[in-house]
C-alpha cells in the first residue's frame, strides 16, 4: 500500500536544496531557510524515516568519463518476455535507466557509450539477436535542454 505524503513549504524549499545540494551541511540547510540547525536535521532525518528521502548520491558527469553518446531505444518486445529482457538489459553497463511502459509491451532505455561503434556493438550482442524483441527504435542525444538531476523539483 502506498501512503502518500504531504508536505508543507518547509520541508518543500529544504528538500529542494538537497536536491541541488545533497552535500549541504545542516548549518547551511539553517541558515537558507531561517531554522535552527537541529530543526533541519530533525526534518531531514524524518523524511529519511518515512522513506521520502532513499538515498543521497553523487552525480556523474559521463563525459569526463568519455561517454559521450547518449542514445534512447525504445523496444517492443514479446509481452511473455518482458520482464526477462528488462532484467538482462538493466545489467548491462552501457544501460543507465530502464522503463517498462504502460503497454507492458515497449521498454524505454537510456544508454552511454563513448562512440556509436560501441552502440552498434550494444545493440548488435542484445537487441538485433533476441528474437523475443520484435522492433528497435533509437535516436541519440543532439543537445540537453533540461534535465532532473537529483530527482523532481519541488
Amino acid at each position: 500500500m502506498r501512503i502518500k505524503t504531504t508536505l508543507n513549504n518547509l520541508d518543500t524549499a529544504l528538500l529542494n536544496l538537497l536536491i541541488k545540494d545533497g552535500r549541504a551541511s545542516f548549518a547551511d540547510i539553517a541558515r537558507q531557510l531561517n531554522i535552527s540547525r537541529t530543526h533541519a536535521r530533525d526534518r531531514v532525518q524524518a523524511m529519511i524515516e518515512s522513506g521520502l528521502i532513499e538515498q543521497f548520491t553523487a552525480v556523474i558527469n559521463p563525459e569526463k568519463l568519455g561517454k559521450t553518446v547518449s542514445s534512447f531505444i525504445d523496444l517492443k518486445v514479446a509481452p511473455n518476455a518482458i520482464e526477462d529482457i528488462a532484467e538482462d538489459l538493466a545489467s548491462k553497463p552501457e544501460v543507465v535507466s530502464l522503463y517498462i511502459m504502460t503497454d507492458l509491451q515497449s521498454l524505454h532505455i537510456h544508454t552511454l557509450t563513448d562512440s556509436t561503434e560501441t552502440f552498434h556493438a550494444f545493440v548488435s550482442t542484445h537487441l538485433f539477436s533476441n528474437p523475443q524483441i520484435l522492433s528497435v527504435a533509437s535516436s541519440s542525444l543532439l543537445k540537453r535542454v533540461k534535465h532532473r538531476r537529483g530527482g523532481a523539483r519541488l
